[in-house]
């Protein structure tokens, strides 16, 4: 079983921009860690917003410190002036750093946003990367963001993380426990004391803990060679309910 989950991977990230605005006061109130820091005020005088000096082609960047898959992208405008200066910034994720991740593959340019206003983007397609970067493309542009929300989960690997769940079933046929199907042997022969079974049942079962709730993406199964039918019109259930040993949950 491999696993995703989606949550806001960019608070634990680091972020960083092209230059930091330094007119008094508020040049020490807009750094780029104000917009991971998961406050949504989208006032800059409260101090959790970002501001780019003006410069040509100004970005704002986060380090997800690993290789995600990125579904979505939440951007908060500022909200007490200029909410214009978004109008037509571009978002770029990928993992590389060349030209400070400028170049990496565009995925979404923001067409307009109002004052305070959060502007989601939905990546349908398969969006892979560790840097987020938005760029306001243009001479004399300023840079300035409220919040930036990036969801999505690590890059899938193969680990078999069912290796370190809980297994439990209905009943157990002697020498043959649930945890036998999770102990990462796939030999299929009944001889090699690692296969699970429950005893002659009215609607037997097998059930795994994961520890937490996941979003799965990839089971496999290794089925009994000496009876390859008994699997016949086994339903695969999966949810966070334990309600009837957890076989009301979605088929």
């Amino acid at each position: 079983i491999s696993l995703i989950f989606s949550e806001n991977v960019a608070l634990r990230g680091k972020a960083t921009q092209s230059s930091q605005y330094k007119g008094e006061p508020w040049n020490a109130f807009v750094g780029a860690s104000n917009a991971i820091d998961g406050n949504l005020n989208a006032d800059l005088t409260k101090g959790s917003c970002t501001h780019t000096d003006t410069e040509n082609n100004p970005w704002w960047r986060v380090d997800l410190l690993d290789s995600y898959i990125v579904t979505q992208v939440v951007i908060t405008n500022r909200g007490d002036c200029c909410a214009e200066q978004l109008s037509g910034v571009e978002v770029r994720i990928g993992n590389s750093l060349r030209q400070d991740g400028t170049v990496n593959p565009l995925v979404a340019t923001v067409s307009t946003a109002a004052a305070g206003s959060s502007y989601a983007i939905n990546l349908t397609e398969r969006v892979e990367g560790r840097y987020v970067t938005i760029i306001a493309p243009g001479v004399n542009r300023v840079l300035h963001v409220c919040e930036v929300e990036v969801y999505g989960y690590r890059a899938p690997t193969e680990e078999n993380v069912a290796v370190y769940g809980k297994a439990s079933q209905s009943t157990v046929y002697p020498g043959a426990i649930a945890y036998y199907a999770i102990d990462g042997y796939r030999e299929g022969l009944w001889s090699q004391s690692s296969c699970s079974a429950t005893n002659n049942d009215f609607s037997p079962w097998w059930r795994l803990d994961l520890g937490r709730t996941h979003k799965v993406f990839n089971i496999n199964i290794t089925n009994r060679v000496e009876y390859p039918t008994r699997i016949d019109g086994a339903e695969i259930r999966i949810g966070d309910s334990l309600d009837n040993n957890g076989n009301n949950n979605p088929r």
